[in-house]
């Protein structure tokens, strides 16, 4: 069996609801028609019975009181009787009885008690049913007669067809109505969850563009515009991915291409010389160095990023682990005649992980050092920025780079200058790393840099607060 779209629910559902409201409205108009016609005939009635009634001064009916009543008949649209011997009143009633006298027991007492008696009853020659009203004459406790009024009652079936033929034109146009906004709202509700479903099916196939249209406000609009956003951000990862493994592979792939080649040069027999064999594994050795660093921060980047490592968090003293890592890197800035300052503010506790914090400073310091040409300087400060937070600031005297690709540093693989860096032996992922342990701390990392007056790196973590 074929599963019903949410379209065709809906339409089901609204198409459901205007028919009950229809055939609902119907019988209650016919509903009230019947009571509200009918109480008011019966109401007519009896106002009229007891306003002649209060004509009568008591006694024996006069003969001037007959004519008043006479009169009136012909101006009322009810019949009016005037039956001075309520003893024949059953017989001038012009529907038939299943009893002797119309009027029961107990309608005479009601009579006796001055209330009208109201009867309902079918009449042959209107081929319909009537309504009569017994409007008591009395004389003290004696009933000395009784106005009779009756009127034949519209056929409600006739009513009803009349009502029905100007009622159903009206219900139709409504209806139309309805079903014409219907229609638009569920066009409105189904097209962009069609849309995504479609969408959908083309993410599963690797095409992740979606562009759901948004063209309301409410749940759906929000939905789709969720649903864009989503689409987007897988968009987004995949071609992170993609580009994630294309320079993987070529990070690989150059390094393993110089050492097949100079260990075939070298099998071949064309080194000349011992200097010349030695200068082939040093070459090989390099390339190795440095598909062990790039392993090796993949790896790194990889648990910081899936947070498989947790910080543990302590206080440090940051500008100890500063001062440490810049002994290390002494002898190599003394290699290439840069000088190395700084600035330490030995009171700065930052709450951290000291050696994600070494590899911070490691990671600026090595990509300072390395893109400083020689006779540069490499600054080192760090100082209280605000009572919750301490800032390291890394700047060097190198290139630089252009402002237009600041917003691409921290990115994995990122470089300005690719053939440069490799020359020099950078991963492209130690700004990455930086980034992610600097987000682990609840910091912030920014770079300031334009091309001829070097680099500037701004990175703020939080200090031990003084209840810690």
């Amino acid at each position: 069996m074929k599963r019903l779209r949410l379209g065709q629910k809906l339409w089901l559902s609204i198409g459901a609801a205007v028919v009950v409201t229809l055939a609902f409205s119907f019988g209650l108009l016919n509903y009230f028609y019947r009571t509200v016609y009918m109480k008011e005939v019966e109401r007519t009635l009896i106002a009229e019975g007891t306003s002649l009634a209060r004509d009568y001064r008591g006694g024996a009916v006069t003969e001037a009181y007959r004519r008043q009543i006479e009169w009136y008949d012909e101006k009322s649209t009810a019949t009016i009787l005037l039956i001075d011997n309520p003893r024949e009143l059953s017989a001038c009633f012009p529907f038939p009885v299943h009893y002797d006298a119309l009027v029961s027991g107990r309608d005479r007492e009601t009579l006796l008690a001055g209330k009208p008696v109201v009867k309902t009853g079918y009449e042959k020659r209107f081929g319909r049913r009537v309504m009569a009203v017994v409007v008591p004459l009395l004389d003290g406790k004696r009933l000395e007669g009784a106005i009779y009024l009756y009127l034949p009652l519209a056929d409600v079936q006739e009513a009803t067809k009349r009502a029905a033929a100007a009622f159903w034109p009206l219900a139709a146009i409504f209806a139309a109505a309805l079903l014409v906004v219907g229609r638009r709202m569920v066009r409105q509700m189904t097209e962009p969850l069609q849309a995504m479903e479609q969408a959908a099916e083309r993410m599963a196939e690797g095409r992740y563009k979606a562009d759901i249209p948004v063209r309301s406000d409410d749940e759906i609009g929000r939905l789709a515009e969720a649903f864009n956003q989503m689409a987007d951000a897988i968009a987004k990862e995949d071609e992170r991915k993609r580009e994630f493994l294309a320079n993987v592979s070529h990070e690989l792939r150059t390094p393993l291409s110089y050492m097949k080649g100079y260990s075939e040069a070298l099998l071949a027999g064309l080194a000349k010389t011992k200097e010349e064999e030695k200068a082939y594994l040093r070459l090989i050795r390099r390339e190795t160095e440095r598909m062990e660093r790039l392993v090796r921060d993949l790896l790194d980047l990889a648990r910081l990023e899936g947070q498989s490592v947790p910080l543990e968090r302590a206080p440090v003293a940051f500008a100890q682990v500063i001062e440490d890592v810049i002994a290390t890197y002494e002898p190599i800035a003394a290699q290439k005649r840069i000088e190395l300052a700084c600035e330490l503010d030995y009171d700065i506790i930052v709450n951290g992980d000291a050696d994600r914090l070494e590899q911070v400073v490691r990671n600026l310091l090595d990509n300072a050092i390395r893109y400083t040409p020689e006779g540069g300087v490499v600054t080192v400060r760090l100082s209280r920025f605000s009572e919750a937070e301490g800032e390291l600031v890394v700047q060097d005297t190198g290139k630089g780079i252009p402002k237009d690709q600041l917003p691409f540093l921290g990115q994995r693989f990122f470089r300005v200058d690719r053939a440069r860096t490799r020359k020099e032996g950078g991963t492209g992922l130690g700004l990455a790393i930086v980034k992610q342990i600097v987000s682990l701390h609840d910091g912030a990392i920014w770079f300031d840099s334009d091309l001829g007056r070097g680099m500037t790196v701004f990175v703020r973590l939080p200090l031990v607060r003084e209840e810690e």
